[in-house]
């Protein structure tokens, strides 16, 4: 298979990434999936006590999270290379960190101190839980503020205690904001000329992602209950068993309960009474989901596909990991992507799941060594061999 070109999208745009685990290098992911030059910078080895939290070096997260960097390493805590970074940022557009907030005061690397050295640096910061606040110097992980921000509550049976959800979906959310947000600030400073700081955290996107949940609370002042695979107010949308399986029904508006009665053979469920609306099939869900369990277990989940797709009644297979990547359309999105690595071969990983006609995102390189190209990163900023082995020597890279 032949290598992807890179993404010219982005590709005038230098981002200085001081992330690690998840949040921050999604973020980053983002922005060197569409071609800017992303220069990974992480403590030589043995300084960072808190190095290799993404697993193994050559592992599947570190490879899907890191993928089209440069790697850097750079010790902020000398000054030597705290001079260095500030050299970098001359001539930066983006720096991105996630370290807790009072981090990078003690580091001396704040938006202030950036901006004093680059007026049109932006910097996005992502916390756990915010810049300030009685939580803003805890350490924060994306489990704790799927409690913390609600989701753990809605999510699983109903009087089995909470339940997280089977993806890092704080995590993943926080460095999706912090890339649109850069993306905003980058749109602004078009018309200013000046950088600014963006931040978001942990717990402010999850309550984001809680999105309708939430809003019941505010507007209504209902407490979402736990619905297990039921929508929380629509009914029959949720999981039901069939002759061999599962499969997800998705019966919304009244024209498509209509079609489903039709679809199952049981035209007199359109005229009861208690199932005739929206409002009554939720008011009824117990009963309605009694009426439908024996009528699916008589047919394969294939079957009842077939069936309901040829009535126009949205519904659609559960699968394992393995099976989703078998699907027809799946494959069809192109959404797996592959790149070379230098110690695995041919790796697969997840591309991104934004399509642009002219500028695709592409995965042309794989995550980076620790410091892989360190002297190729500081030749450019106009450093000498020989400055390079003192700095070196100095501990500084």
């Amino acid at each position: 298979m032949a290598r992807p070109r890179p993404s010219t999208a982005l590709e005038h745009l230098k981002v200085l990434d001081l992330t690690r685990v998840r949040a921050g290098p999604t973020c980053c992911r983002v922005l060197a999936d569409f071609g800017a030059d992303v220069i990974k910078i992480e403590a030589p080895e043995g300084v960072d006590p808190n190095a290799g939290m993404s697993g193994a070096r050559h592992g599947y997260d570190m490879l899907n999270l890191h993928r089209n960097k440069r790697g850097l390493t750079l010790n902020l805590k000398t000054p030597e290379g705290l001079s260095l970074f500030m050299r970098l940022v001359e001539t930066a557009d983006i720096v991105v960190e996630n370290f807790r907030p009072d981090v990078k005061d003690r580091l001396g690397i704040d938006y202030h101190a950036l901006a004093a050295v680059n007026p049109g640096i932006i910097l996005a910061s992502i916390s756990g839980f915010g810049q300030e606040g009685p939580y803003a110097k805890r350490a924060g992980f994306d489990q704790i503020a799927q409690g913390m921000g609600g989701l753990m509550m809605v999510t699983g049976e109903p009087g089995k205690g909470p339940m997280r959800a089977g993806a890092a979906v704080a995590d993943t959310s926080s460095g999706l904001n912090a890339a649109l947000g850069i993306l905003v600030a980058l749109a602004e400073r078009e018309r200013s000329g000046k950088g600014q700081w963006v931040h978001t955290s942990l717990l402010e996107s999850q309550i984001a992602l809680m999105d309708f949940q939430a809003a019941r609370y505010l507007v209504e002042g209902e407490v979402p209950p736990q619905a297990g695979n039921d929508h929380p107010y629509v009914t029959p949308m949720g999981v039901i068993a069939t002759q061999d399986g599962y499969l997800n029904l998705g019966v919304g508006a009244e024209s498509q309960w209509i079609s489903f009665c039709d679809a199952i053979g049981r035209n007199d469920l359109a005229k009861n009474p208690d199932f005739a609306t929206l409002e009554d099939r939720y008011e009824n869900r117990a009963a309605c989901w009694a009426v439908l369990t024996p009528i699916f277990a008589e047919k394969s989940t294939a079957d009842w596909l077939d069936v309901l797709e040829a009535h126009g009644v949205p519904a659609g297979p559960i699968y394992e990991v393995d099976e989703m990547f078998d699907d027809p359309q799946v494959r069809h999105t192109g959404i797996v992507q592959s790149v070379d690595h230098h110690a695995r071969g041919e790796t697969q990983l997840i591309g991104q799941p934004i399509n642009l006609l002219r500028t695709p995102a592409a995965l042309d390189a794989s995550a980076p060594d620790l410091g892989q190209h360190s002297e190729e990163v500081l030749i450019e900023l106009g450093l000498t061999p020989d400055e390079i082995a003192a700095l070196r020597e100095a501990g500084a890279i």
